[in-house]
């Protein structure tokens, strides 16, 4: 690796472990900057493995991954700009998506269709328990708590670990828990550390429920 390559990784390790900080410690604070970014990122990683499940190829391994993925990345980054509920759903959604992932992973079992399947009950699950109990505090916390913590236990996997790049987007988590016992522990602290302070921190910051299309509409003026 050349210094300048060298350089230029470190620039953006830092970056990223700045944006990881920020969901880890501040990601319902800063709910509204993050929105279209989180919809953005966990829809291209619900269309990519959609088509994997399907096709039964590698990560990113087929350009219909990257359109489908790319469509519905631009589409769930809108829908969250807009909309304060289909920004809850999908944080929601992308928690619970991750949580049926990883579990059936972590026994075992490839992904395929029965693991993507689980994903999607379990998103559908959270997101039907978040609007109707009304929990959206909560599971903001708790969902950028844990995506802080895997974006920088992640980095430094990615910087010093040599996990592959694809596998590291793909699942966060499954390739920390498969690095080693010390990597996981230090997720879970950190995933505790943040999320205690974010909950410490919801108390006293309130997040009004938007509707910017109403608000961009020409009816609206």
């Amino acid at each position: 690796m050349t210094n300048d390559s060298f350089f230029a990784l470190a620039i953006a390790g830092m970056a990223v472990l700045f944006f990881g900080f920020v969901l880890l410690f501040s990601g319902y604070r800063f709910f509204m900057i993050l929105l279209p970014i989180w919809g953005f990122f966990f829809g291209f990683g619900l269309g990519a493995q959609s088509v994997q499940a399907v096709v039964g190829d590698g990560f990113l391994a087929t350009t219909a991954s990257w359109v489908v993925g790319f469509v519905l990345a631009v589409v769930f980054g809108i829908l969250a700009y807009l909309f304060f509920y289909a920004a809850v759903a999908l944080v929601a959604a992308g928690l619970g998506y991750g949580i049926g992932v990883t579990l059936l992973e972590a026994v075992g079992i490839n992904f395929g269709p029965v693991v993507w399947l689980a994903g999607v009950v379990v998103a559908i699950v959270l997101v039907t328990v978040a609007l109707l109990l009304r929990v959206e505090r909560v599971v903001i916390v708790v969902a950028t708590g844990l995506l802080g913590a895997e974006v920088i236990v992640g980095t430094f996997l990615l910087l010093f670990g040599g996990r592959p790049e694809a596998e590291m987007f793909q699942n966060p988590v499954r390739a920390v828990l498969q690095q080693s016992p010390w990597w996981a522990l230090v997720y879970i602290v950190l995933a505790v550390l943040g999320i205690s302070a974010q909950l410490r921190d919801a108390r006293r910051t309130e997040i009004v429920a938007y509707n910017r299309y109403a608000e961009l509409s020409p009816a609206a003026h």
